[in-house]
């Protein structure tokens, strides 16, 4: 990391997309683990080798309300990170 001065501005703008990449992924891997998690938690009783129609629709129906959570949450950080930025 001692040698990011030297590198170039189109360099220090590819560096910056990579790591944003790498966070997206790693933000991608935590939503998906924490899901997985809560929603069998919540919704499998008993493990076995298949899922019984309630328990797929309750599996169903824990992923959209994570998801939805995740996306209402993520869009208030970003209104407010991009307020706090204006206000610099």
């Amino acid at each position: 990391m001692d040698n990011i001065s030297s590198l170039s501005g189109s360099q220090k703008d590819e560096l910056m997309d990579q790591v944003k990449q790498q966070i997206a992924v790693a933000n991608a891997q935590e939503l998906l683990t924490k899901m997985t998690e809560k929603c069998f938690k919540k919704c499998i009783s008993k493990p076995g080798t298949s899922l019984d129609s309630s328990e797929q629709k309750c599996v169903a129906m824990c992923m959209d309300r994570y998801m939805d959570s995740w996306n209402l949450v993520s869009r208030a950080y970003s209104i407010r990170i991009q307020k706090e930025r204006s206000h610099m």
